[in-house]
């Protein structure tokens, strides 16, 4: 593996933007209008139900539950919850270096759970296992800005292939660190990220060390990475980034999205995304040796989505990427479904998707999707790796498989006083035809959601 950091690439090819940035730069910095003057506030409200019934015989370890002896843990889980994320973003001040301020402040209050029913990481629960009844936290970055140019310091919701805020909870997590986002060059983003610390999906701890999403123990106190996406035209797109997770992993991410097409109502889009993970350093996550890549191709035509993926593990440790506590950050791949992400050691699974559109029969903000993904070759038997085998082994000599069927209907009123509210029912079921470390699911979300301008 080279040697070079992710931080000395950035510096290089940063120097070389401000070569270009007089002659390709468009208006940014120029057409700031102060500070006040250009400043945006709104509150998404946000109500989520969630339940989870784990079947044949399965138990909850959450809670009060992890204090009880298993034949007396329940079997399901519910939270109730309603959320506020206020959101201000800032101008910037007039001249050539425009400077501004960036603030988010989360509210959660619990409207139904209880011990032996928490663990589903809407509240954050309590060390007698009951879960809160409210949390807050709050959060702020300083930005700066030349040209095209952005650099924040201070909490931030980062979301870039290699690292991204999870969003599949009640209130959103978050990072603290640097960030520059770049685009001086035209079709041309590029993102470096430097971060130090999280904050959790459940929790008010902004200082809280990096972990994964799958490995059991794994932290670090720094990830940095580089990247960026560039349209080649209206037709492809090609992404690149690299990261380093301080002496755990230095992992790769590349994709590539091409569309087809083929009348005024009909189209076909093919998308690849690749990762590529090794350990380095001082190897706080044990020997990772991991290739994956997922390969999607939607079929639309009129209001109809019709989505074939396929997704493939090459190494004997999962995927993993960089989590927030006590849940991992959202990923870039085809197969990551609403319950598994189908990236177990060596796993192969393929997807079948379909997406409606009712605007086509007259009913605009009505939509509905079905999903069907199956995985196999699930196995780990020749890994080395404390860490991820910690949680769980697979016997070679069974035909490791599992499925997850997922149903979604969603609605966003168009006019009238509720204008935007969206209501989202979600139903997940997982279940595996032999030992898999998941275990057998229905689950149910839904999720409302009402976002307020207040300026």
């Amino acid at each position: 593996m080279p040697k070079c950091s992710v931080r000395a690439h950035a510096c290089a090819l940063f120097c070389c933007a401000g070569c270009c940035m007089t002659n390709l730069a468009v208006a940014g910095q120029e057409e700031a209008k102060g500070v006040l003057e250009d400043s945006h506030l709104g509150v998404l409200a946000r109500n989520f139900y969630f339940n989870r019934d784990l079947r044949h015989g399965g138990t909850s370890g959450s809670g009060t539950n992890g204090f009880k002896p298993l034949d007396r843990r329940n079997g399901y889980a519910e939270e109730w919850a309603q959320g506020f994320i206020a959101t201000y973003t800032s101008g910037f001040t007039q001249g050539v270096f425009g400077v501004g301020l960036d603030a988010q402040a989360l509210l959660g209050i619990k409207l139904d759970s209880g011990g032996g029913r928490t663990g589903l990481a809407l509240m954050p629960i309590d060390g007698e296992g009951h879960p809160e009844n409210n949390f807050s936290a709050l959060g702020g970055a300083l930005k700066g800005r030349v040209s095209n140019t952005v650099i924040k310091y201070g909490q931030q919701m980062p979301n870039v292939p290699i690292f991204s805020t999870s969003t599949v909870r009640l209130l959103p997590s978050s990072a603290t660190g640097w960030s520059l986002t770049s685009s001086e060059l035209e079709n041309l983003t590029v993102n470096y990220g430097r971060f130090t610390s999280v904050r959790g999906v459940d929790s008010s701890n902004h200082d809280a060390e990096l972990t994964t999403d799958y490995g059991a123990g794994i932290t670090s106190r720094r990830i940095e990475y580089l990247g960026g996406l560039y349209k080649v035209n209206n037709r492809l797109s090609l992404s690149l980034y690299a990261s380093e997770f301080k002496d755990v992993w230095r992992q790769y991410y590349g994709y590539a999205r091409y569309g087809v097409p083929l009348s005024d109502n009909q189209a076909i889009d093919f998308t690849l995304n690749a990762y590529r993970t090794r350990d380095y350093g001082k190897q706080l996550g044990d020997s990772i040796d991991n290739k994956a890549f997922s390969l999607a191709m939607d079929y639309r035509v009129g209001a109809h989505t019709f989505t074939l993926g396929y997704q493939k593990i090459f190494g004997d440790e999962p995927l993993d990427w960089v989590g927030f506590g006590t849940m991992g950050g959202n990923v870039t791949f085809t197969n990551a479904s609403q319950f598994s992400t189908f990236a177990e050691a060596n796993e192969r699974s393929w997807q079948l998707r379909y997406r409606l559109n009712m605007v086509a029969f007259g009913v605009p903000g009505l939509t509905f999707m079905a999903s069907y993904t199956r995985g196999d070759d699930m196995d780990n038997s020749h890994s080395t790796n404390r860490f991820y085998t910690r949680r769980f082994v697979y016997d070679p000599n069974k035909d490791n498989k599992h499925w997850e069927r997922n149903l979604e209907a969603a609605y966003v009123v168009q006019s009238g006083p509720v204008k935007n509210l969206s209501v989202r029912l979600r139903h997940a079921s997982q279940r595996a035809t032999t030992g898999i470390r998941h275990p057998d699911i229905d689950e149910l979300r839904v999720i409302v959601e009402y976002p307020l301008n207040i300026f």
